[in-house]
């Protein structure tokens, strides 16, 4: 492409074809997200250890999505500016997501080529470095993937388009989620661990190149654009967020929004699956049982972690039902509103949650619930911000609104996991904790990320 690049408006087929690597994306995300507690718990990981673990998505975020975003601003190649980012992130995961199932095995392994033993944490130190490369791959091809809408999609198809990628998000989890479980009651198939994240391996390479291979960008900047993001460039970390500010007084209400939406989306993020375990099935913590005391538990933990599935397909075939309504209610009623009953919604489900928390049946609906703030945090904050903007600024912008996103996870992955790890239920000989804590602080913060949302201007 050249400079003489035109945007012209999306049709259905256009929307779809644009989405679809994000869909590929969330798929990987996805089963990073439900299958990673069962894998480090395995290896040693208490709630505290597998918090700190977490902390690879913020860090990665704040740190990758602002310099991706920055440097793809400037990219010049006959790939495009963006395209170069999202292929490479989605291939590099792909290999991160099939070795992270397998760091056990590859801890026994170079125990046997080096002959040397080892520490116990050695399985679990990989695990965790796969973790921080697949959220790091993920956060470089996040960042360009969403300085694609205003790159290529006019002005006054943001927030359909934005809509799409929150329908891209739902349907990718609902498949991730619901595949295993699928398999096990149609067909009486148990997927193993390894398969799911090979499957998602595959889904995010090929749906990001579909993508890649069907969107066509600008190979360079204008003149205008290029010395804008050479400038913003040179001015460095901080004057480039102060200037991200200056767009606008309604930019830092958007982003202290985000940051409290985002200690309550990763509350239920990062501790569902472990409060469908342990919780809602009532499985003891198994960190510090024997292996023999661990396989008696091996059923009811299978049977609880496709529940966790089950919840998290439910909770995104939701988002992905009402993901193009949530973009068409926007259109006629502004963002601002709709928002703002999206996460009251979600503030009463996760209160729902942890009251009847022993109820497979009710917090499967409250999940469901749940999912229709997902699908407004998927697509209206980003709507909203599209419209301050300036032209050859895309990825700066939606890498410096990351860090809103991706700072809150750490109040999450430490306070919120030390809290749980120190709310220790003692039942005889085995341990458990109070994983329904996460949804009252996140019910919490959700509930002021929707009176701040009432104060933005539009």
């Amino acid at each position: 492409m050249n400079n003489d690049f035109v945007m012209k408006k999306f049709t259905t087929v256009n929307f779809l074809n644009f989405a679809l690597g994000f869909l590929g994306l969330q798929f990987a995300w996805q089963m990073r997200i439900i299958l990673s507690a069962p894998v480090t718990e395995h290896l040693g990981a208490d709630p505290f250890i597998y918090g700190l673990i977490w902390l690879a998505g913020p860090f990665t975020g704040m740190v990758v999505q602002p310099l991706i975003g920055a440097i793809s601003d400037k990219t010049k190649s006959k790939f495009g500016r963006r395209r170069p980012y999202l292929l490479g992130g989605a291939i590099i995961a792909a290999i991160a997501l099939w070795l992270f199932p397998n760091s056990g095995n590859i801890a026994e392994f170079l125990v046997k080529i080096s002959g040397i033993n080892l520490p116990v944490w050695t399985g679990l130190l990989i695990a965790a470095i796969m973790i921080w490369i697949i959220d790091a791959c993920i956060n470089i091809a996040q960042g360009p993937y969403r300085a694609l809408v205003p790159d290529v999609v006019p002005s006054e198809q943001h927030a359909l388009a934005n809509s799409y990628i929150s329908l891209a998000i739902g349907l990718g989890s609902v498949i991730a989620a619901a595949t295993a479980p699928f398999l096990k009651v149609v067909f009486h198939y148990q997927m193993s661990v390894t398969a799911q994240f090979i499957m998602a391996a595959l889904a995010f390479a090929l749906a990001m190149a579909w993508t890649c291979i069907t969107i066509k960008e600008r190979s360079t900047l204008t003149d205008d654009n290029s010395q804008s993001a050479d400038a913003k460039e040179d001015q460095g970390f901080w004057k480039s967020m102060k200037e991200f500010f200056a767009l606008s007084p309604e930019v830092a209400k958007i982003c202290i929004m985000q940051f409290f939406t985002w200690i309550g989306m990763m509350c239920l993020m990062i501790f569902f699956t472990n409060f469908s375990i342990h919780t809602v099935f009532g499985v003891p913590d198994l960190t510090k049982l024997a292996l023999d005391a661990q396989r008696s538990f091996h059923p009811i933990l299978i049977r609880a972690t496709n529940y966790s599935s089950v919840c998290f397909a439910i909770f995104n075939l939701v988002c992905f039902v009402i993901a193009i309504p949530i973009g068409v209610l926007a259109g006629k009623y502004g963002n601002r509103k709709v928002h703002i009953v999206s996460l009251l919604s979600m503030f009463l489900a996760y209160l729902c949650m942890g009251i009847f928390k022993t109820s497979p049946i009710a917090v499967a609906v409250f999940m469901a619930l749940s999912g229709i703030g997902w699908a407004s945090v998927c697509a209206l904050p980003f709507a909203m911000l599209s419209k301050f903007i300036k032209p050859g600024t895309e990825g700066s912008v939606m890498g410096l609104f990351n860090i809103f996103i991706a700072g809150p996870q750490v109040f999450v992955c430490t306070l919120v996991a030390w809290i749980i790890n120190k709310a220790v239920i003692h039942s005889g000989e085995y341990i458990n904790f109070h994983y329904e804590y996460s949804f009252f602080i996140g019910a919490i913060c959700l509930l002021i990320a929707a009176l701040i949302t009432k104060f933005i201007k539009e």
